[in-house]
């Protein structure tokens, strides 16, 4: 381990699975406080890593541009070749993609990852030096702690994750969130989208949770179609539509909040990341895989038998979820805070 004194880490997307990865930054400077570690993400979610003071330096790559001109690729290679002048020690690809391998061998001849029964696209495993196993199905946050110190020679147990410092960092957020923020009442933040939209809890249950409380409840959007269901929430309810946020000041607005309340996405998943109370709504993804449960972090899951190998897209169980029970969590949450 002495000759590792370059990382380089691929996890390219997405929002929550950056965040996943992320936890294990503060347990690899603590073991090695010398190292150098450097980021490769997809340029869009690269705030979620900034200011973080684990990270030397953050590596912005647009895969995403190869799928509207297919001769950005030409670009993209070049512009990653030519950080493989930093002389990496270490490759880890915490992704497990072919576009991630690629990547990573692309950035230095010593590369980690799973290995091929380890992750979906086997072909992945190939580009690797050092191999991670650990089976698909397990906790997402052991996965990518695994495959994060693994290679580095070392264990980054259970116990530990339970107890991390927040690691999610801002700065220069905007000030207009602080607007929206009650000192009288707690600050409930609710995450209303998600990728899918078989994972997004029904708009009209949301109302109906906003009006049992009493308390400051503030909505957040992302897309057009977001912004329209938080407008529709709000109109029924007592709920406050936030601005635009980028995902510096998101950061610095889930810190500040007694409670988060959202689907299985990003923005819910930095709850746990700064030691905030949240609930997260699983109903056709697994909430024992996607995320930790602890005093504060709670789950609520739809009575779908989900399969993480295989998951359905057309499973809209989440909408089945009991309004009340949410409300019964929210108040005991806000109760043992």
């Amino acid at each position: 381990m002495n000759q590792i004194k370059r990382l380089a880490i691929v996890k390219l997307s997405a929002m929550g699975d950056i965040i996943h990865s992320m936890v294990a930054l503060q347990f690899i400077k603590n073991n090695y406080p010398d190292i150098l570690i450097d980021w490769f993400v997809e340029e869009s979610f690269a705030q979620v890593l900034e200011n973080n003071p684990h990270i030397n330096n953050i590596y912005k790559v647009n895969l995403k541009s190869i799928k509207k001109n297919k001769l950005e690729i030409f670009n993209q290679i070049k512009l990653i070749k030519n950080y493989s002048k930093n002389s990496y020690d270490l490759v880890i690809d915490a992704q497990g993609l072919i576009k991630s391998a690629i990547v990573s061998k692309l950035l230095g001849k010593n590369v980690a990852g799973f290995d091929k029964n380890s992750i979906r696209e086997k072909c992945a495993s190939t580009f690797y030096n050092k191999k991670v196993s650990i089976a698909y199905d397990e906790n997402t946050i052991d996965r990518n702690v695994k495959v994060l110190s693994d290679p580095l020679g070392f264990d980054i147990r259970s116990k530990m994750i339970l107890e991390k410092e927040p690691f999610l960092f801002y700065k220069d957020e905007d000030p207009i969130i602080y607007d929206f923020l009650d000192d009288k009442k707690k600050n409930i933040l609710f995450v209303i989208g998600a990728s899918w939209q078989s994972k997004i809890y029904p708009k009209e249950k949301f109302a109906k949770i906003i009006d049992n409380l009493d308390e400051n409840c503030l909505i957040v959007w992302g897309s057009d179609s977001e912004k329209n269901n938080a407008s529709f929430i709000s109109n029924i309810s007592k709920g406050k539509v936030l601005p635009k946020l980028d995902l510096n000041s998101l950061k610095a607005l889930v810190s500040r909040c007694d409670l988060i309340v959202g689907n299985d996405t990003g923005p819910t998943h930095m709850a746990w990341a700064l030691n905030i109370p949240s609930i997260t709504l699983f109903g056709n993804t697994p909430g024992y895989r996607n995320t930790y449960q602890t005093n504060i972090n709670k789950v609520i899951e739809s009575s779908s038998d989900v399969n993480p190998l295989k998951l359905n897209r057309e499973d809209f169980s989440i909408i089945d979820i009991d309004e009340q029970k949410i409300i019964n969590m929210v108040k005991r949450l806000l109760n043992e805070a």
